[in-house]
């Protein structure tokens, strides 16, 4: 904790540490040098394996790869994502999206493309010609290096301390309206139950990811040609169930007088039920999944420089090594793809990441149809206007190149950078990264006085709206875009729903 209080101190001044703060009578004065030392003993192994080792690991693999413009401008990048990442984790500021960003980007960016660059095959197709892959690594590298610039111009900016107004009304920081908080819970098990219901009972979430889907397809919600129904039972069927976990979770391990209500713990044991059922790893997507896993992490710890640290290092290692295998209840028993390795590094070329691979296509798509200037990222933004209403809506990115390549299957990456090439080209690429860097790091800092305790309490909306986004990163960042908003924005209106600015007490914070 002590990290998080120096860095909080940092950026919005004395007042936002408190009594017990570093260097103050009682504190403890000692840990920031014994950490300092650690992370002297760790930096130099942490930056030559993410930035030299593995990288040349890699390059040392056989295979029929040409070491051409592209090869260098992936290699580039992959040491570029590797010591951007090793900054993250090294530095004693907790940044938890900017730290997820960059944990991406040095595997589905980074490492897995220069695998697939080095071996000579990627998991989907490229149908244009080499120098459309080189412009994707390029454009990759502004993106990334737009991104810093956009947190670099957000350090520089000091933050504001909300304060409340003269009768404690308005103004403060954003905390959990305790009646709204029952009433997320009271939503929470409604809609939950009717999306179990709807699909048949609980035994089809213990399946398999096909059953679920042909069991959603079937129910009635889909109308042909939109998934607009779906989206909705299954958003609200699932992030309400999350969100009033991650609050209850939060409550539970900032709040000695919550521990001690057993009315507290049994909601939260009924949540955590509820959300083994219909959050669970079996009928979820990976990524999702994912995203459940990494908010839930950092809500029960939400001080731990040390839980920070080792979520994104155990991420490059997870998703290296069984990211990969981690889809073996996708299918039906019987009708599983069969995974045959003959290296670790195989099943970066062969499976999931295909991100820089479909930028290439994406860029190749754009070549013979031109750019559709911020109509693309509208359809996205609107996502719930259905089909039948608006006919021209534009479908998700990736099916839509998946499409014009001729491919069956169209459940494609679509990352980011893509999204914002279709619309603007360079332009859009760059200045949609540069504000995405300006907001992670502004909410960042933010995030990082919420949890001390000068921050709202065991309520603070923003302490568990910013680890739900980090975690919902990868699957923002993966894309399409189109696919992702729907979740985001129910989590978003139940957020809004909770949330009042009334100042609480400092003394019935605990």
């Amino acid at each position: 904790m002590t990290s998080v209080h120096t860095s909080a101190r940092e950026q919005v001044g004395p007042t936002a540490v408190g009594p017990r703060g570093p260097g103050a009578p009682g504190g403890p004065p000692e840990r920031p040098i014994a950490w300092s030392m650690l992370s002297r003993a760790l930096s130099v192994p942490l930056i030559l394996g993410l930035v030299c080792f593995l990288p040349a690991v890699i390059a040392a693999q056989p295979g029929n790869g040409v070491r051409d413009t592209a090869y260098w401008l992936q290699l580039v990048l992959t040491c570029y994502a590797g010591a951007r990442l090793a900054t993250m984790i090294l530095s004693t500021r907790r940044r938890l999206l900017q730290g997820v960003f960059w944990m991406f980007v040095y595997i589905a960016m980074g490492v897995a493309p220069f695998a697939q660059v080095v071996i000579g095959q990627t998991p989907t197709p490229m149908v244009g010609p080499r120098q459309d892959l080189v412009t994707a690594i390029a454009m990759v590298l502004v993106g990334c290096a737009a991104y810093d610039l956009g947190a670099l111009l957000a350090s520089r900016r000091p933050l504001r301390r909300r304060t409340p107004s003269a009768k404690g009304v308005g103004g403060g920081p954003a905390v959990a309206h305790p009646l709204r908080l029952r009433l997320l819970v009271l939503l929470a098990f409604t809609a939950s139950a009717f999306y179990v219901l709807k699909l048949g009972g609980p035994a089809v979430f213990f399946a398999s990811r096909q059953e679920i889907n042909e069991t959603v397809a079937a129910s009635g919600v889909v109308a042909e040609g939109s998934n607009v129904g779906s989206a909705f039972l299954k958003g609200f069927g699932q992030v309400p169930a999350l969100l009033a976990l991650l609050f209850y979770t939060r409550r539970l391990a900032t709040s000695y007088r919550a521990r001690r209500r057993p009315s507290t713990v049994l909601v939260w044991v009924a949540l955590a039920a509820l959300n083994l059922l219909v959050n669970n790893p079996i009928s979820n997507a990976r990524y999702w999944f994912l995203t459940v896993v990494v908010a839930f992490v950092f809500a029960a710890f939400p001080s731990s420089a040390a839980v920070y640290r080792t979520v994104l290092t155990a991420g490059v290692v997870g998703a290296l090594v069984l990211f990969p295998y981690a889809d073996r209840f996708r299918y039906e028993e019987g009708s599983q793809r069969s995974v045959q390795s003959a290296s670790v590094f195989d099943p970066l070329v062969t499976k999931d990441y295909d991100q820089m691979v479909m930028f290439a296509n994406t860029i190749s798509w754009v070549d013979t149809r031109g750019h559709t200037y911020g109509r693309q990222l509208a359809g996205s933004g609107l996502f719930f206007v259905p089909r039948a209403v608006w006919s021209g809506k534009p479908e998700d990115t990736g099916v839509r190149v998946g499409q014009w390549m001729g491919l069956r299957m169209t459940n494609l990456s679509a990352p980011l950078w893509t999204e914002f090439w279709v619309d603007l080209g360079v332009t859009g690429t760059a200045g949609g990264m540069a504000l995405i860097g300006y907001a992670s790091a502004r909410t960042d800092r933010r995030y990082a006085l919420a949890v001390t305790r000068a921050g709202p309490g065991p309520g603070s909306v923003l302490a568990i709206a910013a680890p739900l986004i980090a975690g919902y990163t990868f699957i923002l960042l993966r894309g399409p875009l189109l696919q992702a908003a729907g979740k985001l924005a129910i989590a978003a209106l139940c957020l809004v729903a909770i949330a009042t600015f009334r100042e609480r007490r400092a003394g019935r914070r605990r």
